[in-house]
């Protein structure tokens, strides 16, 4: 059973190694699902984890069909996380009317070379999931993550399991969204997946702003300015260890 941790800074994913992750998946802005991180989060989190390090590829939230633009925005990342020994590149990348687009999934699989090409949640809304995991295994994608076209893994848990069983060595299916300490070894139980993504934060205080609180710097939510989220450890221990109870 592999654990990947989601993942939006190094601190992030030093935490999660801490606590017991076997690979990190690591983006940014995770409020939209998670986009590229810079070039200096994957650099320095490649450097300083013993663990694999998956990176996003992907340039913006609000759907999977990019202009021309944007998908030689995707292919000059892809190929700058592979330069700086990522241990993959994860995306999804989908046609108008929301199917895989099969050239440009080609080509980032290419980038990859040698090392894990993953299609991320852009799978969920497919219109024919075992159509598109065909196509994926065709393309060679190494893993696809998915909530079984649900908002969570637990609304979609039947489709994983069929998924699972569909793919069987063809493809790794891995169950994530919407995991917690909760329900994490039902998914186990019932989907008997071998790769699992989960995604757990605590909250931590920067004081730095509070001489002028009332000064913001984010768009109309307004989030606090004093604090940020961090991977918490001790939630992604105790997944490792119910982890590793099941063994």
């Amino acid at each position: 059973m592999v654990l990947e941790v989601c993942c939006s800074s190094v601190d992030d994913a030093l935490e999660a190694e801490a606590g017991g992750a076997d690979r990190v998946e690591l983006c940014s802005s995770l409020f939209f699902g998670g986009l590229t991180p810079s070039l200096g989060t994957i650099v320095e989190a490649v450097r300083r984890l013993r663990i694999p390090t998956i990176v996003m590829v992907r340039p913006r939230g609000g759907g999977f069909c990019y202009t021309d633009v944007e998908f030689a925005t995707m292919v000059t990342d892809a190929q700058a996380a592979v330069e700086q020994n990522a241990a993959g590149i994860v995306f999804g990348v989908l046609t108008p009317t929301g199917d895989v687009d099969v050239p440009r999934t080609r080509t980032l699989r290419q980038i990859a070379g040698s090392r894990d090409a993953v299609f991320h949640r852009a799978f969920d809304v497919t219109p024919d999931p075992f159509r598109a995991l065909d196509q994926l295994v065709d393309l060679g994608i190494t893993r696809v993550l998915t909530s079984g076209q649900q908002p969570s893994v637990a609304e979609g848990l039947e489709l994983i399991c069929r998924l699972i069983e569909y793919g069987g060595d063809r493809i790794q299916v891995m169950p994530g969204g919407g995991i917690r300490l909760h329900n994490f070894t039902d998914v186990i139980s019932r989907t008997q997946c071998r790769h699992i993504h989960v995604a757990a934060f605590t909250t931590r205080v920067d004081d730095s702003t509070r001489h002028h609180p009332a000064v913001t710097f984010g768009g109309a939510l307004y989030p606090p300015e004093n604090r940020y989220d961090l991977t918490d450890r001790g939630v992604i221990q105790r997944l490792s260890t119910a982890r590793a109870d099941r063994r």
